[in-house]
C-alpha cells in the first residue's frame, strides 16, 4: 500500500510540475501579444532574454534584443503596436525542463494568418524568450507565384 501511495504522489508531483511549466511559458507568450497590442514597449522587451534574437517577416529583420528594443520603442511611442490573437499553440520542453520550444498560429485582423515559432529559457529564475520568428505562411498552391516575385525583388540592388 505504501508503494502505491508513493507512486501516486510521485505521479502527481511530476504532472503538477509539467502543468506549471506550461502555465509559465504560455503566460510569457500571452503577455508578449498583450503588451504588443497595448504598445507597452518596456514590458514587451522585458519578456526577452538578454541574448534574444527576433526575426520579422522581412529577410532584413534579424534583430538582437538591443536593436529590436530601439525599433519597438520608436514604434510604440506613438501608441502603435501590433495585435495578433493566438489561435493554436504547441509547446515542447527539454529533458532538464530549462528550455521550451513553441510554434503558434496567430491571426491579425489586417493581414490574416501568421505563424510564430521560437524558444524560451530560464534566465534569472524567469522564463524569457530567446528567439522569436514571425512568418507569413504561404499556401502551397500560391508558393510558386509569390516565390518568383520575392526572388525577383531580392535580385534588385540595395534590397
Amino acid at each position: 500500500m505504501k508503494i502505491i501511495i508513493s507512486y501516486l504522489v510521485f505521479i502527481n508531483l511530476v504532472s503538477t510540475q509539467k502543468d506549471d511549466l506550461v502555465i509559465y511559458v504560455e503566460s510569457v507568450l500571452d503577455k508578449l501579444h498583450l503588451y504588443a497590442s497595448e504598445s507597452n514597449s518596456k514590458k514587451y522587451i522585458d519578456l526577452f532574454a538578454s541574448n534574444a534574437v527576433f526575426f520579422g517577416t522581412d529577410i532584413s529583420e534579424r534583430w538582437h534584443k538591443n536593436d529590436f528594443n530601439e525599433y519597438v520603442t520608436k514604434r510604440m511611442e506613438s501608441g502603435t503596436g501590433w495585435t495578433y490573437t493566438m489561435k493554436e499553440r504547441n509547446l515542447y520542453f527539454s529533458d532538464d525542463k530549462k528550455t521550451a520550444w513553441f510554434d503558434e498560429i496567430l491571426i491579425s485582423k489586417e493581414y490574416g494568418y501568421f505563424r510564430g515559432t521560437g524558444a524560451l529559457k530560464i534566465e534569472n529564475n524567469k522564463w524569457k524568450i530567446v528567439q522569436y520568428n514571425l512568418l507569413l505562411p504561404i499556401p502551397n498552391h500560391l508558393l510558386k507565384k509569390y516565390a518568383f516575385e520575392i526572388k525577383d525583388y531580392y535580385k534588385t540592388p540595395n534590397k
